[in-house]
């Protein structure tokens, strides 16, 4: 079969393994946009934002946060104690989180964890032990990793830097819906409160704030079906692999 030579440039544009960094608001469905691009480019997922509350739901499990209150020395000393790993799940057909061996996907998703993550999160030492890791996930390349400060700390050289955003609103309401669709007992006024917390707390942290990296493409996907954002990253994509 015939193919021209942008053909053959575009299939070694697509071999090329890239780190592509995906970086934004909570809520925006950022986890999720990550998973279907890693599956649709057959790279690795992982899942930052995870890392950083199973340290907070341990943290809660061994009395380093106490109604809602962060104990920060308490936390630093958990920190050797800690090791997180992520196996497939089949049956999700995506990879779960475990603390120290132990399954901790569900119990990291509640919004107590969510509402202490942030405190969590800007403790020097949580974010120096975390951000090694990632970069040691991600030294071989082909990997999309979605966070706060992925495009700006883990990976300030990734290829392709996607800053995610979306309406306060529109984000309480997905948000809202998975919590609810988990079982959970929350009001929408509560995932509200919570999300315009996590924005300010995230942009005003004194350690890898979020921001967005000079070099990012924005995405605003508050009126977007799932679909319309793929088509509009595979155009990214693309110009990314040519570079």
């Amino acid at each position: 079969m015939y193919c021209p030579m942008d053909c053959n440039v575009k299939m070694e544009n697509r071999n090329r393994k890239i780190v592509i960094a995906i970086d934004g608001f909570s809520s925006c469905g950022k986890s999720t946009f990550a998973k279907a691009i890693a599956a649709r480019l057959g790279y690795i997922f992982i899942d930052t934002g995870a890392m950083y509350r199973a340290v907070t739901l341990y943290a809660l499990d061994h009395g380093a946060i106490r109604s809602g209150v962060v104990d920060e020395d308490a936390v630093r000393a958990l920190l050797g104690q800690i090791d997180i790993t992520f196996r497939f799940n089949p049956g999700r057909g995506a990879s779960d989180i475990y603390v120290n061996g132990d399954l901790a996907e569900g119990r990291i998703r509640t919004i107590e964890v969510s509402n202490c993550v942030s405190g969590v999160s800007s403790i020097r030492e949580v974010r120096e032990k975390l951000v090694a890791m990632q970069q040691r996930m991600g030294r071989d390349r082909g990997v999309v990793m979605d966070g706060r400060d992925i495009g700006t700390v883990v990976f300030p050289d990734a290829e392709l830097k996607i800053f995610m955003t979306a309406d306060p609103e529109v984000r309480a309401d997905r948000r809202y819906a998975e919590l609810r669709g988990k079982g959970m007992d929350v009001t929408r006024e509560e995932v509200l409160a919570n999300v315009i917390a996590r924005d300010e707390a995230d942009m005003h942290r004194a350690i890898s704030p979020l921001r967005q990296a000079d070099d990012a493409v924005v995405l605003d996907n508050s009126h977007m079906s799932v679909d319309e954002q793929m088509a509009w990253f595979m155009e990214r994509y693309e110009q990314a692999c040519r570079k």
